[in-house]
């Protein structure tokens, strides 16, 4: 369901502490205008640093011609309760909203990130509604936040991968480009090493694909052992999900990645255009 209108009527206005990334991310939407390069863009100090959680799998071409175009983007952002937003203190600080806010602000166009997360659900709930909500919301691009829920609930390991490589050739033969969101680091994982290869095969399967990971797990890993405060900071009270200032982070570090590979595949289609003139 789009909560658009909603959002926009319970929005409060976000934290300053961000107007820099703003700043940089708006110099960034003018140099894909005017062709300038591209400024380096400032780090957002609300938020903790991590090293790079962010790999790589080919370009972000739909994203980058609609921009291009100036046309209206749609981005669905599908998966369980981080998606829909559980720990949030409203729908307007889930996630997908507040990516929604960040690259409207940078691209300066029409964006929407339809939030399709439904909380509880396995790979398998999520491949149930995937092809109806392909069809329904035509996205220009997914998220695909998976994995938690099976890792905590032991579904066996082989069969999520199967649903995994699934669920990705559903989005593919859809002819929508992607991105794969895995699993969420939390203090008290029973098993580690059974958890870590959950983790694990997201990364394989992406690979495999050669579509773009953002490690949610590496960065939230990151976040406890340079302070365990720095993740607690981050979670709700439950000490699982995100809290408002973990999906802000979150929303934030996605929209960097995601405008960084767009810019790319601006500045590509331009060197072909050129190319052929």
């Amino acid at each position: 369901m789009e909560q658009a209108q909603l959002r926009r009527l319970a929005q409060k206005p976000r934290k300053t502490s961000r107007s820099v990334v703003r700043v940089a991310r708006l110099a960034l939407a003018l140099s894909l205008s005017c062709g300038a390069p591209i400024a380096a863009k400032a780090q957002d100090s609300a938020c903790p640093k991590t090293q790079s959680v962010f790999s790589t799998g080919g370009e972000f071409r739909t994203l980058a011609l609609k921009l291009m175009r100036k046309q209206p983007i749609r981005v669905l952002a599908i998966g369980s309760s981080s998606t829909e937003g559980y720990g949030a203190s409203s729908p307007a600080q889930a996630y997908p909203a507040q990516l929604e806010d960040d690259l409207s602000r940078a691209w300066r166009t029409r964006i929407t990130v339809i939030n399709a997360g439904k909380g509880g659900e396995t790979a398998n709930q999520t491949i149930g509604r995937l092809k109806e909500i392909l069809v329904e919301s035509k996205p220009d691009f997914v998220i695909w936040q998976v994995g938690t829920n099976d890792a905590v609930k032991g579904i066996d390991e082989v069969a999520f991968r199967a649903l995994l490589e699934q669920g990705v050739t559903t989005v593919e033969k859809a002819g929508v480009e992607m991105m794969l969101l895995d699993q969420q680091f939390f203090p008290t994982i029973k098993d580690l090493a059974q958890y870590e290869r959950f983790v694990a095969t997201v990364r394989d399967v992406a690979e495999e694909h050669k579509i773009s990971l953002f490690s949610r797990y590496a960065m939230m890993k990151q976040w406890n052992s340079g302070s365990s405060d720095d993740l607690r900071s981050m979670l709700a009270t439950d000490g699982f999900h995100m809290g408002d200032r973990g999906y802000d982070c979150l929303a934030g570090r996605l929209s960097d990645e995601i405008e960084t590979m767009v810019a790319r595949s601006v500045k590509l289609a331009k060197s072909v255009a050129d190319v052929k003139r």
